[in-house]
């Protein structure tokens, strides 16, 4: 058996791009004919089948997801060889996924240390909700992702980062401007929120389920940014970060609201998925964010 890494690079593509083998092939510089030959060999070699078809698409199988973890270690660690033989010159290339208000507000410092310690090292950021993240984790698209709120899946390992608050917030000239809100107010308001599956909303939602409130949504919408824009308009109340209101507010376009017997603090976590293979590059920007983990080996 002669398995090469091109053959599991092509494999872990294809399983990142949810079965799309044109993308994958485009995303590793490759033919959409040779992708295929490779798993098609791979296949061969391994007497198994990685994925299941489903007309032009190829689904992962059982197999196919055990080979994943392993077949994303072995190139994490052909990558380190790579690195080792390019000298004392660190070559990194690490991809994260990242929440929008994380992304926005709490990785530049990180970003900028890594670049100053590693000028050779890249890192590409993606910004997604929550549960885009811990997808894009599942599948080893992502090396480490950081997310709003509790991660309840036993896939992960998680590690807490840094603590967060989530503030209620009207436009300036909103009739319950300066009010300190009860449950009823709660209840009755018009709420402009993030989409579900983002961690804000998940931290929002259960606050409020903790006095038997389900919240009327009038707006959903993905970026902080045109939550606070609409607000501003009077289209409702919002519940963001309190990293993301902080220039509104000290421009007195928006207010902030107290609310009675609601607790809106939060975790903000770095997860990484138990079965990821931590590289020398997962290990720096763990240290760099004060987390203390194995340089190499195995998450669990």
């Amino acid at each position: 058996m002669r398995l090469t890494l091109r053959q599991l690079e092509v494999f872990v593509s294809i399983a990142g791009q949810h079965g799309h083998v044109t993308r994958a092939a485009q995303a590793i510089g490759m033919t959409q004919a040779a992708a295929s030959m490779a798993i098609a060999d791979l296949e061969q070699q391994l007497d198994a089948k990685l994925f299941d078809r489903v007309g032009k698409q190829l689904i992962l199988n059982e197999t196919g997801r055990i080979l994943l973890q392993r077949a994303q270690a072995v190139l994490d660690r052909a990558a380190e060889i790579q690195m080792l033989a390019a000298g004392n010159q660190s070559i990194f290339d690490i991809r994260l996924g990242a929440s929008v208000t994380v992304g926005n507000h709490l990785l530049p410092p990180v970003l900028a240390r890594f670049k100053h310690s590693f000028p050779n090292g890249q890192i590409r950021v993606m910004r997604y909700n929550t549960d885009q993240v811990l997808s894009q984790l599942s599948d080893f698209s992502i090396e480490l992702g950081f997310v709003e709120g509790p991660v309840e899946d036993s896939r992960f390992r998680t590690f807490p980062w840094k603590k967060d608050t989530l503030t209620i917030f009207a436009a300036a000239g909103h009739p319950l401007a300066g009010k300190k809100l009860t449950a009823a107010d709660l209840a009755a308001a018009d709420w402009v929120m993030r989409e579900p599956g983002s961690g804000t909303r998940k931290v929002f939602e259960r606050s409020l389920a903790s006095l038997g409130i389900v919240p009327r949504i009038a707006l959903e919408l993905e970026q902080p940014a045109a939550i606070r824009e609409c607000v501003k308009a009077g289209m409702g109340l919002g519940c963001l970060s309190r990293l993301e209101l902080q220039d509104a507010i000290a421009a007195g376009q928006i207010v902030p609201l107290k609310a009675l017997h609601i607790d809106l603090g939060r975790n903000i976590n770095i997860v990484l998925h138990n079965q990821k293979y931590v590289s020398e590059a997962i290990g720096t920007i763990l240290k760099l964010c004060g987390i203390r983990t194995p340089t190499t080996g195995l998450a669990a």
